[in-house]
């Protein structure tokens, strides 16, 4: 073998070796870089308001990230301890009132309240189902989130026009936080087997991250002695009388 052969081979090999540890170290990296973020972010926020006296960077000769998270997170769960009961409900009346005579402030606090009450609620099925549509135009499919049922004056206005219609999240790539709010006639909506992480993932890789559907499918057929989908066992011709 040539040395020009053994050079090629060689380069070959370094860039799989660098191939393969990007894609372990990238996603580390991210991860870690987003986290560090976040923590700074809250720490950024709450720390002024910590008492100099609780704050450990004051006497301390570093600064102690996430300080100021952890305290945040005690805040937020003293809250909902207090908010729990009798005077704590009466506190938070009290407050909710100022707000109502806020015309600009009341319609924010109660469409962030709403908002956060659904998402969070343990009763909802919000955004636990993946569907295709047709979408921007018969012949294009989008995959969009089940949110709920169409509700309230949209859906009298709408069931005048043809029927039950479900709301649905269309999310955008490669950032699936900001998408489009669709009312989608329950008929055009084709519901998918794979999970809501799965389908996060097929979008933000802009699909070039699928669920690996058919190899699982294939695999369990096997397991159990049946027939992949859409195929079907031969049977045998019958023997001559």
């Amino acid at each position: 073998m040539s040395d020009h052969t053994h050079k090629i081979s060689g380069m070959t090999r370094l860039r799989n070796y660098f191939l393969t540890g990007f894609v372990v170290a990238a996603p580390l990296a991210i991860t870690a870089y987003i986290a560090w973020s976040f923590i700074g972010w809250v720490d950024g926020w709450v720390k002024p308001y910590i008492p100099a006296h609780y704050n450990p960077d004051n006497y301390l000769p570093f600064s102690v990230p996430g300080f100021g998270l952890i305290v945040a997170i005690v805040l937020i769960t003293l809250i909902g301890f207090l908010t729990a009961n009798f005077i704590g409900r009466a506190i938070v009346n009290y407050g909710e009132g100022l707000l109502e005579n806020m015309p600009f402030v009341r319609n924010i606090y109660r469409g962030l309240k709403q908002i956060l009450e659904t998402v969070l609620s343990q009763q909802s099925n919000t955004f636990k189902k993946v569907a295709l549509i047709e979408y921007p135009r018969k012949g294009l499919w989008a995959l969009v989130f089940i949110a709920t049922d169409t509700r309230g004056e949209v859906k009298d206005e709408l069931q005048e026009k043809g029927g039950d219609t479900i709301a649905v999240f269309l999310p955008t790539t490669p950032n699936p936080t900001s998408g489009f709010l669709l009312f989608v006639p329950a008929k055009d909506i084709h519901p998918l087997k794979m999970s809501v992480e799965d389908a996060a993932k097929l979008v933000i890789s802009a699909g070039l991250v699928a669920p690996q559907y058919r190899e699982k499918t294939a695999e369990l057929a096997a397991a159990n002695g049946l027939p992949e989908k859409g195929t079907s066992r031969k049977k045998k011709p019958a023997e001559p009388a």
